[in-house]
């Protein structure tokens, strides 16, 4: 069976839209109803919708010695959620006006983790975070990057960040993953995208051979 064709100009229907809440983020209630499957319109209903613009993500990998970038942070969700508030990640920033995906895969590199990109950003994904409740979208990189020299302890000091940079074998972060060290979908899918690819990275790498 394919995909349905229903189109969101034609086929959705905005009753009411208002901002219920407004601080570093945006919560926008929505009244609205929908085309159904079997025919007809939905009865109206109502959504919150989380607003935090969208975002972009990178994973640095170091072809040569076969390594790869990830950092570590503080995060409040596990915390409240009750599970390890100090995260294995991948660099990642929300993109402002003005800035595209891939020049925000390159400054948060620097802020985060002081690494500057190599040339190339290869797509990975892009996809959205949690549609059924969040509007961000985000875009999924690898970077092949000579990671020599690279770590220590970055951040922005007035987005109050303390971040600290683990460069790692790649056999290294698989087994972080495979032991449950690694809980978000970004790091997730930039990991097991490299699991697939990275025998074709590293044999086109220019010092291959």
């Amino acid at each position: 069976m394919s995909p349905s064709e229903f189109d969101r100009q034609r086929d959705v229907e905005v009753l009411q839209r208002e901002t219920v809440f407004q601080g570093y983020f945006r919560v926008d209630q929505y009244r609205l109803r929908h085309r159904l499957f079997g025919g007809g319109w939905s009865r109206p209903f109502q959504r919150e919708l989380f607003e935090r613009g969208h975002a972009a993500a990178v994973l640095p990998y170091d072809p040569q010695r076969d390594s790869v970038l990830l950092i570590e942070q503080f995060r409040i969700g596990p915390y409240a959620h009750g599970g390890a508030p100090w995260q294995i990640e991948i660099v990642a920033g929300i993109i402002h006006d003005a800035e595209t995906a891939a020049d925000v895969a390159r400054r948060e590199a620097v802020e985060e983790a002081g690494c500057q990109l190599g040339p190339d950003l290869l797509p990975i994904a892009a996809y959205y975070m949690s549609p059924g409740a969040v509007s961000e979208h985000l875009t999924l990189y690898c970077a092949l990057t000579d990671l020599t020299g690279v770590g220590g302890i970055h951040g922005v000091d007035d987005e109050d960040e303390d971040i600290r940079v683990h460069v790692i074998p790649f056999g290294t972060a698989l087994e972080w993953l495979a032991a449950g060290r690694i809980q978000n979908s970004p790091a997730i899918i930039a990991l097991q995208w490299l699991a697939l690819n990275r025998a074709r990275l590293q044999a086109n790498s220019p010092e291959a051979g």
